[in-house]
């Protein structure tokens, strides 16, 4: 049946599914009615035209005018019915007003005002600085808020801790200015001042009792003076409301766990389970172990073994660990600190794998062919002991042919056959081909004091693939016996790229001499394709950038849409439960499908499953722009004595207002304003992803190596701001017609725009999709 451009249905059918418009129009009013089951009965669409609905809802999830999360439907933008809040002060009236606690400003713009709506019989009003989980209603005809919240659970308020700076006024008192720029002073009483001067940085609590005007705090912790490197991950932390300090009934329960014994477990300590992790990890969550398939019917066979710490013999379903760890997620990872999702307790000493001493362990044992294919797997819980704790660069010298003392013993035994092994399975991969967007990670090295010593790009070892592939492999096994066992489980799904992003990729790929492939085939190997044949050439970093860019964010969920990035149907996080809550959840749901013990899935969290994607899905979303940005504070920092040379970098970004250079030896973010370009017009042409000017058709497009100048600093807000050393060029593909045809009413004259277009006091980040895997 053939589609009308305008409703995506034909004109036979037009009276009885609703038009985009009329749909868009009801999910903003009824957010709560979010399943196309609901949608198909608030019209009244039954038989045949339910089929032409769900097409209709697919194209405009597609073209980016719905967010679909398996069957949940979204207007972009649109807050969940059921959201958690941080509650920032108050409106001229005394009402509690909020903001969404998991929201990227950079990513969304600025968040949402929410009106909280108190109940009449509130038996525990929230305050300033409380989070809350919240039913989220459209406001109607309240002006400046664009919902309205009634709570339905307060978050633990010891977590309530506020950070700012001392200041003195000029009668004397003093007060806290939150880092926060939306949260209100606190009042500093003198008495709980501490050890407080004017200009420290400090963590407050608030004072509850004072329900009217500013709140009153005590200062629990002098963090030491603005600008201490210190105080760049605590800013984050603060900035994105992280849970950084664990209640007292966390750490108790903690601190009475005692060890799992081997009651229950396979006894599995004579396997060479062996850890390979960074250098300085302190917790290590999986062991591996490989030996070749001795059944002469299977010539070439590998068994593959990998061995997950048992968090879910610790972390007990309802307990104050268990609702910690979803609270917070995943743990959050800084140059300076790690904020841990389990007390250290569990998670470097009781979960963590250590050498030499026996631990609780959820195996899963693969068995592949010579060609790299899974043939049967199985799951088993087990007692296990790790001979050996291995950095990734101790076992690739080991296995390059210079071992040392340490790994010289394990060569023969458990180093080679890895190695043996992970070469049959990246045939499979190949075969599989997956997106491969291998880019390179930068890492920031501290000293001692905590300043920065160094910025380098550690290389890329088959160590590091191994690893990467052996889990990708259990995660997979996990997915696929859940599912054969038709138990409910959270997937990690990353969806394929939405229509409308194809179509940018398609317009730029023209420009480049290069096309890509329409129609429901689209795969990975397609992207591969691009990388592929820009590689060496002039276009290759503009290409992995803009691949980058077309993919849709990996999030979790209870409906499985596949893996894209990883080209497999199915695909659940099982490897890494000390640090993600998604994993245990999968832990638990094995155990509970298996009949591995009485400590799995339980009703409560299987009925909530869509609420936990939907609440660990935006903490991993935070603690990515929280890591991100103390980054950028950190490199900002280390740059700032710099001011005045010159660098090489490579334009990552390009917008109206100007270009987002990286720095090629410090992977930072700077700025360049387009005022500062000179004093011909300039057009954005965002299919081209350029800047380009009006007479001469010369200008910069994304991927272009320069060279530029570094002007201005502001380390706390991780802002950069720079100067164009390099001369515009001719763009291939692109000429003065193309960009004046393309900037319609968008012109922007360089040399009049000075001062207000990008001034460098506001950071604006390039928006990366993908995200984690």
């Amino acid at each position: 049946m053939a589609k009308s451009k305008g409703q995506g249905v034909s004109s036979k059918r037009v009276q009885a599914v609703p038009d985009r418009d009329t749909i868009l129009a009801y999910l903003k009013d009824n957010p709560h009615a979010a399943s196309r089951r609901e949608i198909a009965r608030h019209f009244g669409i039954k038989g045949a035209e339910r089929s032409v609905l769900r097409d209709l809802l697919q194209d405009m999830a597609d073209e980016g005018l719905l967010d679909a999360e398996g069957r949940k439907m979204r207007v972009p933008g649109q807050l969940p019915p059921v959201t958690p809040i941080v509650i920032m002060g108050r409106d001229a009236d005394g009402g509690l007003m909020a903001r969404p606690r998991n929201w990227d400003e950079e990513t969304d713009g600025f968040p949402p005002a929410i009106a909280v709506k108190l109940r009449k019989d509130e038996r525990r009003p929230p305050g300033i600085g409380d989070e809350a989980l919240a039913k989220i209603f459209p406001a109607k005809g309240e002006e400046g808020v664009s919902y309205t919240a009634r709570i339905i659970k307060i978050f633990d308020k010891a977590e309530g801790r506020v950070l700012g700076v001392v200041r003195r006024l000029q009668d004397g008192s003093f007060r806290l200015e939150p880092v926060e720029r939306r949260q209100d002073e606190l009042v500093l009483p003198e008495g709980g001042l501490s050890s407080a001067k004017p200009g420290d940085l400090v963590e407050v609590s608030p004072n509850r009792g004072n329900r009217r005007g500013l709140a009153t705090g005590s200062v629990e912790e002098v963090i030491g003076q603005l600008g201490t490197e210190r105080a760049i991950s605590a800013i984050a932390i603060h900035a994105h409301g992280i849970p950084h300090v664990f209640p007292n009934d966390v750490l108790a329960e903690a601190e009475k766990a005692e060890s799992v014994s081997a009651k229950g477990r396979e006894d599995w300590r004579d396997v060479p389970l062996i850890t390979i992790d960074p250098a300085d990890a302190k917790d290590h969550d999986d062991a591996v172990f490989a030996e070749p398939d001795t059944d002469e019917k299977n010539p070439g066979w590998q068994i593959v073994t990998v061995a997950i710490a048992d968090v879910a013999a610790y972390v007990r379903p309802g307990s104050a660990m268990d609702r910690e760890a979803l609270k917070r997620g995943n743990s959050v990872y800084f140059p300076d600190r790690v904020v841990p999702m389990l007390p250290e307790r569990i998670s470097n000493d009781l979960c963590s794998l250590r050498e030499s001493e026996d631990r609780p362990a959820l195996a899963v044992r693969m068995v592949f062919d010579s060609a790299g294919r899974k043939i049967r797997h199985s799951f088993h819980r087990v007692l296990m002991r790790s001979p050996a704790k291995l950095a990734y660069e101790d076992a690739q010298t080991a296995v390059d042919g210079a071992p040392d003392d340490k790994t010289a013993p394990l060569l023969t035994t458990v180093l080679e056959p890895l190695w043996a092994a992970y070469r049959v399975l990246s045939q499979g991969r190949k075969s599989r081909g997956p997106l491969e967007l291998d880019l390179p990670e930068r890492k920031i090295r501290l000293k001692e004091d905590g300043t920065i010593d160094r910025i380098e790009v550690p290389p890329r070892l088959d160590a590091h693939r191994l690893i990467e592939e052996f889990m990708i492999q259990a995660n997979v096994c996990a997915a696929e016996t859940l599912e054969r066992k038709k138990h409910p489980l959270i997937y990690r799904v990353h969806d394929e790229p939405s229509l409308a992003k194809q179509e940018v990729l398609r317009e730029f790929l023209k420009s480049i001499g290069q096309s890509l492939q329409r129609g429901p085939a689209l795969n990975s190997s397609a992207f591969n394709g691009i990388l592929e044949r820009s590689r060496g050439g002039p276009y290759e970093a503009m290409a992995s950038e803009i691949v980058l860019r077309t993919q849709s964010q990996a999030v979790y969920s209870p409906y499985n849409l596949g893996h894209f990035g990883l080209s497999l149907a199915r695909y659940a996080h099982f490897t890494s439960p000390i640090r993600r809550y998604a994993d245990l959840i999968v832990h638990r749901a094995l155990i509970s499908a298996l009949g591995l013990g009485d400590d799995g899935l339980s009703d409560e969290k299987q009925e909530r499953l869509d609420d936990i994607a939907a609440l660990i899905s935006g903490t991993e979303r935070r603690a990515m722009v929280a890591e991100r940005e103390t980054v950028d504070r950190l490199t900002a920092g280390f740059l700032a004595e710099r001011i005045g040379e010159r660098f090489d970098g490579r334009i990552t970004g390009v917008t109206k207002s100007g270009l987002f250079v990286q720095l090629d030896q410090f992977g930072a973010d700077g700025f360049v304003p387009i005022s500062s370009l000179g004093h011909e017009y300039y057009h954005y042409d965002e299919s081209a992803f350029a800047l380009i000017g009006d007479e001469t058709g010369l200008g910069w497009r994304i991927g272009d190596p320069v060279e530029i100048k570094l002007l201005e600093v502001q380390p706390l807000a991780g802002s950069i701001l720079l100067e164009m050393q390099s001369e515009p060029h001719k763009l291939d593909g692109i000429g003065p017609s193309r960009s004046k045809a393309r900037a319609g009413q968008r012109r922007i004259r360089a040399a009049n725009a000075k001062g207000k277009s990008g001034t460098g006091n506001r950071k604006v980040r390039k928006g990366r999709s993908g995200g984690r895997r």
